[in-house]
C-alpha cells in the first residue's frame, strides 16, 4: 500500500452512517473514493456523496455512490481532499487540475474539511514547488495578469495538455501561474488576490482546513486545528 492510499484510507475511516461527503479531485482522492465504495458495499455504509469535478463525480457514479449536485446543497459534512502543497500552519496549495471554484465551495461549506497528502508535500511557503493557480474571466485576463504583476507576481496562462492552445476550466475560466516573492505572508497573499477584479477563483487554501492526514513511508499521522 503506497502512502496516497493509507493517507485516503485513513481518512475514509472519519466517514460515517448518514453523512453528506464532499468528494475531492485527484490520484489520492480517488482512493477516498474506491475506500467509501467498499464501505457501501462490505459495511452498509449508507452516505451521500458530491463531487468536486467532473472526473470525480464519473468515478463516484460508477462504483454506485449516491451523489446529489452541488446546486441542492446549502452545507455538507465532510469534504476530504489532496492538497499539492501544504505549510505547517495548515494553508494548502491546491489547484493544479484548476477545479478551483467546487473545491473551495465546498471545503468552505463543510463542517470538516479533511485535507491528506504525502510528507514530501511539505513546504515553508505556499508557491515553493508549484506555482499559484488563479482562474481569471477570460475576457479579463490581460487587465487580471497586470494587477497580479504589481502584486510582485510572474507567470503566465496555463497551455492544455496538448500546448496547442490554453486551457480552459469547467467554468470556462483561463488559469494564470503565477509565482510570487519567497516566503511571501500565504493569508496576505490570499486576500490581495482575492481582491483583484477579473480573478474567479485561486489555489490559496488557508483557513479551511479543520485536520491535516500526513502519509509517511506507510504511517499516518493526523493533525487537527
Amino acid at each position: 500500500m503506497n502512502d496516497k492510499q493509507s493517507v485516503a484510507l485513513a481518512a475514509a475511516k472519519h466517514v460515517k452512517n448518514g453523512m453528506l461527503v464532499g468528494l475531492g479531485t485527484g490520484s489520492t482522492a480517488n482512493y477516498f473514493i474506491a475506500e467509501l465504495a467498499r464501505r457501501q458495499r462490505e459495511e452498509a455504509l449508507k452516505i451521500t456523496t458530491v463531487a468536486s469535478s467532473v472526473t470525480s463525480a464519473i468515478y463516484a457514479h460508477s462504483l454506485q455512490l449516491p451523489s446529489i449536485a452541488i446546486e441542492q446543497l446549502s452545507t455538507i459534512d465532510l469534504y476530504v481532499d489532496g492538497a499539492d502543497e501544504y505549510t505547517s500552519d495548515r494553508c494548502l496549495l491546491k489547484g493544479r487540475g484548476s477545479d478551483l471554484v467546487k473545491e473551495k465551495l465546498l471545503a468552505q461549506a463543510a463542517n470538516t474539511f479533511i485535507a491528506v497528502a504525502e510528507a514530501s508535500k511539505r513546504v515553508d511557503y505556499l508557491g515553493q514547488k508549484f506555482a499559484i493557480p488563479i482562474e481569471v474571466m477570460p475576457n479579463a485576463w490581460q487587465l487580471a495578469k497586470r494587477s497580479l504583476e504589481a502584486l510582485g507576481g510572474v507567470g503566465d496562462l496555463r497551455p492544455n495538455t496538448n500546448k496547442d492552445g490554453l486551457w480552459v476550466t469547467s467554468h470556462g475560466s483561463l488559469v494564470l501561474d503565477m509565482q510570487f516573492e519567497s516566503r511571501q505572508d500565504a493569508v496576505a497573499l490570499n486576500q490581495a488576490i482575492n481582491n483583484v477584479p477579473g480573478v474567479v477563483e485561486h489555489g490559496i487554501f488557508c483557513g479551511l482546513c479543520d485536520a491535516l492526514l500526513i502519509a509517511e513511508n506507510g504511517k499516518v499521522s493526523e493533525h487537527w486545528a
